[in-house]
């Protein structure tokens, strides 16, 4: 029988933007681990106003069979601002270990991306890359009996030569049971971060060229059943969380689990008592669901499209064209959704006549916002990567911003931007834009137009005063 003390996890939340994000993955670990028989601690430094204070308070009296840490982003992806998050672990890292001795495991989406690196970097010895449901019980059964827990799926571990990984295993979402979502404060995050988050699948199985979620939640689409998605909205209704985003990397692909989704919440009635926001594919989308969208209570759509640019959608891998996207705003002008359109610019072959003619296109579609992000991440393990390395060295390679001094690795922050461009791309894609205020830019400036959440103060006040929703639309309300 193990003791109280031995069978405790911590799992800490590290991700201290503004506004801030509830951290979904800890409330969903903190279900699984207690279901196998261990007691969750979360130690949430959201709003920690003394880290140091506040770390050797929670652990004063405290020696837990292990210590988790879930990373949601090594960065904030804008090639303007380049904030880059994993020095801050490693700190809180450092600070953790001076007041305990157990084990620290890493986890979450950014460490997916680069666990070996990551690690390393922090001084850790054990990462989950993938999720966490069962691979982190698992991972704990091992540890309170002392067994050798090399074998573990989805486990990154040091050994002698370096560090080794452990396939994943990835869940069956419809076996397993529904988080109560009550390990952390999500009244709270919904009163200072504008809504919560739900997810209805895992999974991507599109070929986008430089995109992580494929790396971090695996290629193959898993799906949870519409009524535990109703029955977890419920849950969080009752703790006065009304606002939601819908965390799936395109809630309609597919396009029957999406529709199977809404008619649940309308069956229950939750389209009147709830408002949600969402990412979306252009295809598939029509009329039908647009109206099954809007009776389900969405609020709003963000379509990442990347490009109006028939060129840069082929060059990115995307799987529509320009006119599925004129089909898709012509849809949601005829049903009244609000929406926006993604754009990712800068990438392989994006000339000044490419991002004219895609700037002059998304402004006759007329989406009630725009983003406008310009520099592509370059993510290790990406086709986009790859592409990187075969044109050569990447400190003298001209299509590349950012950290690009010995980081071959694309550990630090490394931004693609298309030398074709020319001289100064920024100033160009502001001329492009004028004085059109429904596109925001991902670069620092005027806040109405700071399309970067990291440290968002117009967002953080507005949210105070009232507003809620997705960041985007409360910034289009605030106009």
């Amino acid at each position: 029988m193990l003791s109280p003390s031995a069978s405790s996890v911590v799992l800490v939340n590290p991700n201290r933007m503004r506004p801030p994000v509830a951290p979904i993955a800890l409330d969903y670990l903190a279900h699984a681990v207690r279901q196998a028989g261990f007691q969750p601690e979360v130690l949430d430094l959201c709003f920690s106003a003394d880290l140091e204070k506040d770390i050797a308070a929670f652990f004063s009296g405290r020696q837990p069979l292990a210590v988790g840490i879930t990373l949601r982003n090594t960065d904030d992806t804008y090639l303007a601002s380049q904030d880059f998050f994993v020095p801050q672990l490693k700190d809180l890292v450092d600070r953790i270990k001076a007041h305990t001795s157990a084990p620290i495991v890493l986890g979450g989406a950014g460490l997916s991306l680069m666990p070996e690196a990551i690690l390393e970097y922090c001084g850790v010895d054990m990462g989950i890359w993938g999720e966490g449901e069962e691979a982190l019980p698992a991972l704990l059964q091992r540890l309170a009996c002392g067994q050798d827990y090399r074998d573990v799926p989805a486990l990154v571990y040091r050994d002698g030569a370096g560090f080794r990984r452990v396939p994943p295993s990835y869940l069956s979402l419809g076996r397993i049971s529904r988080s109560p979502r009550d390990a952390i404060d999500n009244r709270r995050y919904h009163a200072e971060g504008g809504m919560g988050a739900v997810e209805t699948k895992r999974g991507c199985n599109r070929a986008c060229i430089y995109c992580a979620d494929p790396l971090s939640k695996g290629r193959q689409i898993r799906l949870r059943s519409p009524q535990s998605v109703a029955d977890e909205i419920e849950a969080l209704r009752g703790q006065g969380v009304d606002n939601l985003h819908l965390c799936d990397s395109e809630f309609n692909l597919p396009g029957e689990h999406a529709e199977a989704v809404c008619l649940e919440l309308i069956k229950r009635g939750q389209g009147e008592r709830v408002r949600w926001y969402t990412y979306a594919s252009p295809v598939p989308f029509s009329d039908e669901m647009a109206v099954l969208f809007k009776r389900a209570g969405c609020a709003g759509v963000n379509f990442g499209v990347d490009s109006a640019h028939e060129g840069m959608l082929r060059t990115l891998r995307r799987d529509f064209t320009a006119e599925d996207l004129a089909r898709t705003a012509d849809i949601c002008h005829r049903q009244g959704i609000v929406f926006m359109y993604d754009l990712l610019l800068g990438g392989p072959g994006e000339t000044r006549d490419s991002l004219r003619q895609t700037v002059e296109a998304i402004k006759r579609l007329s989406p009630d916002r725009v983003g406008a992000a310009l520099g592509v991440r370059v993510v290790p393990g990406t086709r986009l990567a790859a592409l990187v390395r075969r044109q050569g060295p990447v400190a003298s390679n001209p299509n590349l911003k950012g950290a690009v001094e010995g980081n071959d690795d694309f550990f630090a922050p490394v931004f693609y931007l298309s030398s074709e461009l020319g001289p100064d791309p920024f100033s160009y894609l502001e001329s492009l834009i004028g004085k059109d205020e429904r596109f925001f830019v991902g670069a620092k400036g005027e806040a109405e137009q700071n399309y970067n959440y990291n440290e968002n103060t117009a967002l953080v006040k507005a949210i105070r005063e009232g507003y809620r929703g997705a960041f985007w639309d409360i910034l289009r309300r605030m106009a």
